[in-house]
């Protein structure tokens, strides 16, 4: 059970430490809205990795079939994430900190699209499908119960990292300026962007490779 509990640790370190559009999401989302948007958001991020763990787990023959459809999935995804980069770069309007600091509200009907578009960006992710069948593929040699507790302890330090850049972009709210509230809203746009274009060059490459 300790090797179970050792790789569960370094697979959720090896998710907490990488780099990509949802952290900035986080933050963005944290220092516009506060609490409750950064919340739902990632909310929804967490049923999408639970979603993949429990698919990759009990229905490992699956990967065949989504590898057939691959291609589908990463056009999906990357135009997805490239409309959310176009839309938060050039159309979507910033509050001033002045607005911020006296509050924005937004209505649940914001909060459900915000928990939608989580789980929409990482169930649409290929490489978070390739990695959870991967950590599932590695995991058969061990029991069930291993299997709960490699996934189980990956999973809650994932989403601890989480409540705590959530905690932490709330303390760097405070010691921002307008510039640097537009700054960080339109890296996470460009984020989006960027890798929303080079998970369709990627998809585009490999069918050109494969042809």
């Amino acid at each position: 059970m300790t090797d179970a509990i050792i790789s569960g640790l370094l697979l959720g370190l090896a998710l907490v430490f990488s780099v990509g559009p949802v952290i900035f999401t986080i933050i963005k989302l944290r220092i516009n809205y506060g609490v409750a948007s950064a919340f739902y958001f990632i909310a929804g991020v967490w049923l999408s990795d639970i979603t993949w763990v429990m698919t990759a787990n009990l229905f490992g023959g699956l990967l065949g079939a989504l590898i057939e459809y691959k291609k589908m999935i990463g056009l999906l995804g990357g135009s997805f994430l490239i409309s959310l980069g176009i839309y938060y770069l050039f159309i979507k309007k910033y509050h001033s900190k002045d607005e911020l600091d006296k509050g924005v509200k937004i209505g649940g009907t914001t909060h459900a699209k915000l928990f939608i578009t989580g789980f929409l960006i990482n169930t649409l992710n290929p490489g978070v499908i390739a990695l959870w069948f991967a950590a599932a593929t590695k995991s058969l040699s061990n029991s069930f119960d291993e299997r709960v507790v490699i996934f189980s302890i990956c999973l809650l330090l994932n989403m601890s990292a989480d409540i705590l850049k959530i905690n932490l972009a709330g303390r760097l709210r405070k010691k921002l300026t307008d510039r640097n509230i537009t700054i960080i809203n339109k890296i996470s746009g460009l984020l989006f962007l960027a890798f929303g274009v080079a998970l369709l060059i990627g998809v585009l490459y490999t069918t050109v490779k494969h042809t």
